[in-house]
């Protein structure tokens, strides 16, 4: 017993020795600071574009020795911007955020994101005029600055080549009115199915998202809410307004020119992917699928009553949250990120243009990209970048849409915004 006790302890000792070793040998080496980056997504999806970001983040570790990036992907569509609030309030945040331009308001008003001013004032390598100024200006507060732009997408209408070609129809054009392109998808329509006959052909794609549709009130001359962002009464269902979702909804019940809810659910597919709808509102990142699927795609602006056009900027931004723990390497971070070069590289695939007006300018020259970037000069912010309560404004909008469609506009189009609207000014004004 007494050897085993001995050979016990010496075998104790020669483990305390390899041990202090290797702790000194790591206490040697400079400590790893880890920077915390969150986003929007799956950590589940695999793509070229998400191995293309990897490859670009260790880019960056290898420029900043004992840095390690750790990207965390949160599920996107509704959760997104709870969770982060939620860490917010418990103080445990990552370093940078992407800031989605659809739900700013929520981050800036309630103190999230930290202004980005000073860090722009100290940095003599860093002008935010390479940057489109509209798409700055979304994450502008009279001085401050919340996000340095990443990407963003104008919302464009997108039309099928081969099918306007095989119906000798004109390829839409600047300018066109609801008149043009009323008559555009008539032509464009098939009688409905046949036994033994090709499957329907629609003019136009019909989702009920709101940030999709919502367009069709502006290129009338028609808002969601008053000029602050607080009222909907007066605006909503206000008469350019019901003009305007009058004429979506004419589109499926009356001209049968879109599907309606059930036709789309009931195809089982996306009609103009399938190249069953002749024309849809989308934006940049659709045509990654687009050019995979073999379309032959061209943009046009949407068609507007009022002489002149209207579309709405899509963004996202990189900003450092208020709490984060390394604010110095995180605007290095967002520097590296919206740089010309990896830009030109970030955008390659066509999921964005690059708010980089260099990184932008390198894919331009094309009737697409030059539609798009054109777009810029036209367009607007959405509402959810100043107004925090705007996801469910949309919600009820979108609500609104299919109670109008489901009962084929049974009390009135009318009748069913004033509701909405007078929902909307509650939902904004509860405490």
């Amino acid at each position: 017993m007494r050897v085993i006790a001995v050979v016990s302890l010496v075998s104790a000792v020669v483990l305390l020795a390899i041990l202090s070793r290797a702790t000194r040998g790591r206490a040697a080496s400079p400590p790893q600071i880890v920077l915390r980056v969150a986003n929007w997504g799956s950590p589940a999806v695999e793509s070229s574009f998400m191995t293309l970001e990897r490859e670009i983040r260790g880019e960056f570790e290898r420029q900043h020795s004992g840095v390690r990036v750790q990207f965390e992907q949160i599920p996107g569509f509704g959760q997104y911007a709870p969770k982060l609030l939620m860490m917010h309030v418990s103080g445990s945040v990552p370093d940078v955020v992407a800031l989605d331009a659809s739900s700013a308001a929520v981050f800036i008003n309630n103190g999230v994101v930290c202004d980005l001013a000073p860090f722009i004032a100290r940095d003599p390598e860093f002008h935010l005029a390479d940057y489109f100024e509209k798409v700055v200006q979304i994450f502008r507060r009279d001085e401050r600055v919340y996000s340095i732009p990443l990407d963003f997408t104008p919302m464009m209408l997108f039309f099928n080549r081969k099918l306007f070609d095989a119906a000798g129809v004109p390829y839409p054009q600047r300018g066109w009115t609801w008149n043009d392109f009323l008559h555009t998808a008539q032509m464009l329509t098939t009688p409905p199915d046949q036994p033994g006959a090709a499957p329907r052909q629609y003019g136009m794609h019909f989702m009920n998202v709101m940030p999709f549709w919502v367009l069709w009130l502006w290129t009338n001359g028609g808002d969601v809410l008053d000029t602050e962002g607080r009222r909907a009464t007066g605006h909503f269902d206000g008469p350019r307004s019901v003009e305007a979702v009058q004429f979506l909804t004419d589109l499926m019940l009356k001209y049968h020119v879109a599907p309606t809810i059930d036709e789309g659910k009931a195809a089982g597919v996306d009609l103009f992917r399938a190249g069953r709808a002749a024309m849809d509102v989308k934006g940049h990142w659709m045509m990654i699928d687009y050019r995979a699927d073999g379309l032959e795609f061209g943009v046009v602006e949407l068609p507007t009553n009022t002489g002149r056009p209207s579309t709405v900027i899509y963004a996202a931004g990189l900003s450092i949250m208020s709490k984060a723990q390394h604010p110095d390497l995180a605007w290095e971070y967002i520097k590296f990120m919206t740089s010309r070069d990896v830009q030109i590289r970030r955008v390659a695939s066509g999921l964005a243009i690059s708010s980089n007006r260099q990184a932008a300018a390198r894919y331009a020259g094309t009737p697409v990209e030059d539609a798009f970037i054109a777009a810029v000069e036209y367009a607007r912010a959405p509402w959810g970048a100043t107004v925090e309560r705007y996801p469910v404004v949309e919600g009820l909008g979108e609500e609104m849409m299919e109670d109008l469609l489901r009962s084929r506009a049974a009390l009135g189009v009318a009748v069913e915004l004033h509701h909405a609207a007078e929902l909307i000014d509650a939902a904004l004004t509860e405490p």
